[in-house]
């Protein structure tokens, strides 16, 4: 199938009750994994590149990458920008089919942040595809690529501020601050459920949950519950994939064929996401 709209993916799931599961890969068999994973269990998936990944391969190619992948399957399959840094780099994903675009401004003033980002609805909304787009209020804590909130510095997002983000700048989709953090926990992430549902209840468009890299599945799905409709993993494959490869490598100390050690990092990468999708489309 061609790649889809990832707003329909989030008005879909919004509708019904469920999440989209939005896992973050760095090269071609952590793609073909999650494409697997979607379509073992029937579900929709959206396949994400942060800032660093797009400076490693470029946005066309990962872009070119994930169309052909989703064309050779029955899968509902979008490409989103995880954490785009700028108005040029969500540009330049766009134009290469990139189906939706995140522009993170959450570090900037809330006026230089909605400036930011209604830049980038303005041209999306342009596109005969109109990506999607999703934009960010409040801090996580922990690191995402080249940016780090440390302990103590996150800022949960303020619910009156967070319906007047949205009507300024036409997001299709808001990722929310409510105690999730971007890395491995230390301990058990504590979640503002409470926070949520007022932010459910004071913002229209899909609400999305990052740092969700080992969050309890019990949170997971009460969070949605609450009105998360997109779900970001991104750490915890990073780390099986690599795990996978590694143990191949050390089984076999003459090992030189890149396929072999990829093959089980693709296959480690599989389980994973296809857990990860049963805990965002279940209704339990």
């Amino acid at each position: 199938m061609p790649l889809v709209n990832t707003r329909e993916l989030l008005l879909d799931a919004q509708a019904h009750g469920y999440a989209v599961g939005a896992f973050n890969v760095e090269n071609m068999e952590m793609m073909q994994a999650a494409i697997r994973a979607a379509e073992q269990e029937g579900a929709p998936i959206i396949l994400q590149t942060t800032p660093t990944t797009v400076k490693y391969g470029g946005t066309a190619l990962f872009a070119a990458m994930a169309r052909a992948l989703a064309q050779a399957s029955p899968a509902d399959v979008a490409i989103h920008l995880d954490h785009g840094n700028s108005f040029e780099l969500c540009a330049r994903a766009a134009g290469d089919g990139y189906t939706s675009l995140m522009i993170d401004g959450s570090a900037l003033p809330i006026t230089e942040n909605i400036a930011l980002v209604r830049k980038v609805t303005e041209m999306a909304a342009a596109l005969s595809g109109r990506p999607c787009v999703e934009a960010e209020l409040g801090k996580l804590g922990g690191k995402e690529d080249s940016v780090e909130v440390k302990l103590g510095e996150d800022v949960h997002t303020d619910p009156e501020e967070a319906a007047y983000f949205t009507a300024q700048t036409g997001i299709d989709s808001l990722a929310v601050a409510i105690g999730t953090a971007h890395g491995f926990y230390k301990g058990k992430p504590k979640l503002d459920f409470e926070r949520l549902a007022q932010l459910r209840a004071a913002v229209p468009v899909p609400l999305v949950l990052h740092g969700s890299s080992g969050v309890p599945d019990e949170d997971v799905q009460r969070a949605i519950s609450l009105g998360i409709c997109k779900v970001n993993f991104a750490t915890e494959l990073r780390a099986a994939y690599t795990k996978a490869a590694r143990e191949c490598l050390d089984t076999d100390k003459a090992l030189y064929d890149p396929k072999k050690f990829g093959t089980q990092g693709r296959e480690a990468v599989t389980d994973l996401v296809r857990h990860r999708i049963r805990v965002c489309i279940s209704k339990n």
